[in-house]
């Protein structure tokens, strides 16, 4: 029997190592030291290899990683006594073979894991951590370390807890299902999460998957038969979803190829049933209903086109003024309280899009709780029956009590959602609320890793990474057979702090982005909402869109830019105004003041919460522009035409038009879901009585 003899110390104690003959050493150790250390010392003692042994404290086996102050029993005095057990050599290899998927937990800091052993994984490859498995991703290799950003609460996680690598990126299930859900930032289902664990909140390490397993589906076979050779894209079949959104194509992924063997005849089947069979080199690949796609990984299509057509949001001051193409992008910053969710709301509600995706990124509970009870309340009518716009709509809920680095997770969830219908080819809109949130888990996950930071904190890449965020929308020639197109337009809302455009975020956003709708903080506090200030908000689309516009009326380009000049105008002059008063100004600048004013309070202003203006559609938006415009007009050339004696002021033309000045400011309570025809009848007739009543004051002059 070997023994090693040290005078004892308090914070040592005795280990008696014991085998099956008896006991075989004696070490004197310190109660920090870790079981690993103690087996090292038993290597030296007893040249017996550290893997090669096992430790047993009364009933079961103790770890590398514990401490030998926590495995001493209480009261036990200044002596501890092991068993050791020798590992056969399959029981080794077994357990190396384990120490290959599993790594070990060396730090934690807030979101952030620090794990060694993890030799072997990728950047972005999902991990699970601890004993409860939370979901986490690699965000940084360096040597035998990887950091890793958790997406669920750390608390309770400690040094030595151990971690599953799975060789997979985080990655999103993409099939009939998605729309009329609410799911967090990493797609877990939260109604079915609820459910099942009957409880408000999402409980740590929950698997569920994301997209239900049960549910029967309606699948009919298309374009395909045993024997035909397809690619990534090509539809093989159809789904019917819900009443609104009938065709949910099936495809074939993307980087799929082969000929057919065998395709399902038509019937009811879950989402993991194999459709078509496809050989290729003697592999043989299938075609379930859904598909899985990497969140860090646009999905590929031929080519990308220029818009042609617009995103009717049916908001005046942006159909207008600042409207923005199919496929195209828009930022909206605001300081707190100017309308930003509101008008990504109404957008969602009442766009021209056929699929809409709501991903409430570090917001307000309570807002994406308005979306789920608003949005099921609000009808259209297909085929003669009214169908809930929710069922064309998936939300992507991150709010700001769920954990900070899912909010990074959850933008690439929602744009990776809306490629997949788009590559059905159906028009998507996407919002994202607020993507200042997602900077700020960028700033927090980039100081937690030490990186250098720059202004206001931000990591270096925050422009880079809303480049990339911003460079997955567009109108695209989709993959695969029959051809198609599809487009996503990306809207953004931005909340700098106080209102300051110069924010690096807005900044960044500003440089990438090609319409800007910013909400002002004077405009909220006088009511006037939409809050878009006119004077600093652009659209680069504005010339492109012409040709779309001029299909409702052939002078749209030149009402657009009269209604701006006289805007312009009335700031110019509001300058003067306030310094020498209003009857300084000439007749055609008083005019111009009055015009301003009924465009301001008239038309550009919107109560989303009345019968008549809760929405515009495009020809009633154009019929009101062309009577204001056409007012404006003949009423300069009436100014202008008569002078001298018989000179004619804007006080006249007021007092003698004061009727139709209130017919014009009433031309808002025109009910908005009328035909098209119905608004060129009445706004036709209203110009025209416009350009007789100026003929009339002509007359009498």
């Amino acid at each position: 029997m070997a023994s090693t003899q040290i005078s004892p110390r308090i914070d040592e104690i005795e280990v008696h190592i014991h085998r099956l003959g008896g006991e075989a050493c004696c070490l004197q150790v310190n109660k920090k030291w870790t079981i690993y250390s103690v087996k090292c010392a038993i290597e030296a003692a007893l040249a017996l290899p550290t893997g090669e042994q096992r430790l047993i404290a009364g009933p079961r086996e103790i770890s590398e990683s514990e401490i030998v102050g926590c495995v001493a029993p209480e009261g036990g005095g200044l002596e501890l006594n092991l068993t050791l057990i020798r590992r056969t050599p399959e029981q080794q290899s077994e357990i190396m073979a384990a120490k290959e998927v599993t790594g070990t937990v060396m730090k934690v800091s807030g979101p952030l894991v620090v794990a060694e052993n993890m030799a072997g994984t990728k950047m972005y490859e999902v991990v699970r951590v601890g004993k409860d498995r939370l979901v986490g991703e690699i965000i940084r290799l360096e040597g035998d370390t990887a950091s890793i950003q958790v997406y669920e609460d750390t608390s309770g996680l400690t040094v030595g807890d151990p971690l599953v690598k799975t060789g997979l990126p985080l990655s999103l299930e993409l099939g009939p299902g998605i729309l009329d859900g609410i799911y967090d930032g990493i797609q877990r289902p939260l109604e079915r999460i609820q459910q099942i664990c009957q409880s408000v909140f999402v409980p740590r390490g929950v698997d569920v998957p994301n997209l239900d397993r049960d549910k029967l589906w309606d699948y009919t076979p298309q374009n395909v038969k045993v024997g035909d050779l397809v690619s990534g894209g090509d539809i093989v079949g159809v789904v019917r979803e819900n009443g609104l959104f009938k065709k949910h194509f099936i495809m074939v992924p993307p980087k799929f190829s082969g000929r057919v063997k065998k395709v399902m005849p038509a019937g009811k089947y879950n989402i993991e049933t194999p459709v078509v069979e496809i050989e290729e080199a003697g592999n043989t690949m299938t075609v379930m209903l859904f598909q899985r796609w990497p969140v860090r990984q646009a999905r590929p299509c031929v080519e990308k086109l220029q818009g042609k057509e617009a995103l009717l949001t049916c908001e005046r001051v942006i159909d207008a003024l600042f409207p923005v193409t199919l496929g195209g992008t828009a930022a909206v910053p605001g300081a707190f309280g100017c309308g930003k969710t509101v008008i990504s709301q109404a957008l969602s509600k009442y766009s021209n899009s056929d699929v809409v995706v709501y991903v409430g990124c570090g917001e307000r509970g309570n807002e994406m709780a308005e979306v789920l009870s608003d949005f099921p309340e609000l009808t259209t009518m297909i085929d003669g029956k009214e169908e809930p716009i929710m069922q064309r709509t998936t939300l992507v809920a991150n709010t700001s009590n769920m954990p900070v680095a899912a909010r990074e997770a959850s933008i690439y969830t929602g744009v990776t959602t809306a490629e997949y219908f788009r590559d059905q080819g159906y028009n998507v809109a996407m919002m994202a609320d607020s993507t200042s949130r997602w900077a700020e888990a960028l700033r927090e996950i980039s100081g937690r890793l030490a990186e250098m930071p720059a202004d206001a904190g931000y990591p270096a890449y925050l422009g880079a990474r809303l480049a990339s965020f911003y460079e997955r929308s567009g109108r695209v020639t989709c993959l695969g057979n029959p051809v198609r197109e599809g487009s996503i337009t990306i809207v953004g809302a931005v909340s700098p702090p106080g209102g300051d455009f110069t924010d690096p975020v807005t900044s960044a956003t500003l440089s990438i982005v090609q319409c800007f709708w910013g909400l002002d903080k004077k405009l909220a506090q006088r009511k006037h909402f939409p809050s878009v200030n006119w004077n600093i908000s652009f659209s680069k689309y504005i010339r492109i869109l012409a040709p779309y516009f001029e299909t409702y009326d052939p002078e749209y380009s030149m009402l657009q830019q009269q209604m701006k000049e006289i805007l312009q105008k009335e700031d110019d002059l509001q300058e003067i105004v306030q310094l020498v008063g209003k009857d300084s100004l000439s007749e055609d600048q008083k005019c111009t003041l009055e015009v301003a004013k009924i465009i301001r309070e008239d038309f550009l202003q919107q109560n989303g919460f009345t019968d008549y203006d809760f929405m515009c559609p495009l020809a009633k938006t154009i019929g009101m522009m062309k009577v204001i415009v056409g007012f404006h007009e003949a009423a300069q050339k009436a100014m202008a035409e008569f002078s001298g004696e018989h000179k004619v002021g804007w006080n006249s033309i007021y007092a003698s038009t004061k009727g139709l000045i209130k017919k014009i400011t009433d031309m808002k309570f025109e009910l908005p879901r009328q035909s098209e025809e119905h608004f060129r009848k009445t706004f036709v007739a209203l110009h025209e009585e416009v350009l007789a009543a100026f003929r009339t004051l002509a007359e009498e002059k």
